[in-house]
């Protein structure tokens, strides 16, 4: 006599009964009165790499965005090439309403890919502060020491501080393992360099569609268990690890939106404040 076939369980709910991490939804203002208030001993320098495509100039327009609380855009996008968009070196500043900037700076790079995108080496001189505004990458040689773009005495000021990784959600799953090689390799460079690490996944609403509402962001099982592969592959901590939602569509300013980003700018900040104590400590 056969068996009854027994009925496997059925999958678990897509959303958690509670989230697995907590922000302040909405309540923006002691975060962003954190961010307008927030004073170094130096500036800060904010490189954005990652895959192409990943919405790294997207991401400075919206830090932008929520700073000056209208929606900004200065770093240019673009919603149809395959290719990178970027493909010099920029550097951003961020102006506040009495004419001063802040304290801190955004470095655009041009996106990784498998077989072409910004090299390797050239994030490694970019980390350096060897690399100049202007700067055309290629993709197939790095910048050489006699380019008028390279920088042979980089003052303190012009070496990153806080190296951010950025890559959308929704292609997660399907990154090539050249690029997450690309990125330890880059990883391990910068923690030689004791320059701290976190990651920025943009992209979340396409990635994760039953997260209708963006506060169920870190109730969402799916997005826990892509950002704990992530860490995985990459060696980025969890808890350096932030999702966000860029400005792309929204002509309005969003509190949850704005939650979020606000979220990981303090977070990179104080990764800053870290890295500085860590080598003011090695100094005395």
């Amino acid at each position: 006599m056969g068996g009854h076939q027994s009925t496997p369980p059925p999958p678990p709910p897509p959303l958690f009964d509670e989230p697995w991490r907590t922000i302040k939804w909405g309540d923006n203002e002691a975060a962003l009165q954190y961010v307008r208030g927030y004073k170094p001993g130096q500036l800060i320098r904010i490189l954005l790499h990652g895959a192409v495509g990943a919405g790294k100039s997207s991401l400075i327009n919206s830090v932008q965005s929520v700073l000056r609380g209208r929606i900004y855009r200065q770093a240019l996008v673009d919603n149809t090439s395959g290719d990178s968009f970027t493909k010099e070196y920029a550097t951003y500043k961020v102006k506040k309403d009495d004419g001063s900037f802040y304290p801190f700076v955004f470095n655009d790079i041009m996106g990784l890919s498998g077989q072409g995108g910004v090299l390797v080496e050239d994030i490694k001189l970019a980390l350096k502060g060897h690399v100049k505004d202007g700067y055309n990458f290629n993709p197939v040689s790095p910048l050489s020491e006699d380019d008028h773009h390279y920088n042979k005495n980089p003052t303190p000021n012009d070496c990153v501080h806080v190296l951010v990784c950025v890559v959308p959600a929704d292609t997660l799953s399907i990154m090539s393992n050249e690029v997450v090689q690309k990125f330890r390799n880059i990883r391990e460079d910068a923690s030689h360099l004791k320059i701290p690490q976190l990651a920025i996944l943009t992209k979340t609403d396409l990635a994760f569609p039953e997260v209708k509402d963006l506060k169920d962001v870190y109730r969402s099982r799916y997005m826990k268990e892509k950002m704990q592969k992530f860490s995985a592959d990459v060696g980025i901590p969890m808890n350096c690890i932030f999702p966000v939602r860029n400005y792309c569509e929204e002509t309005h300013m969003n509190d949850d939106i704005n939650s979020l980003i606000l979220d990981a700018m303090k977070n990179i900040l104080q990764c800053a404040d870290d890295y500085f104590e860590f080598i003011q400590n090695q100094a005395d």
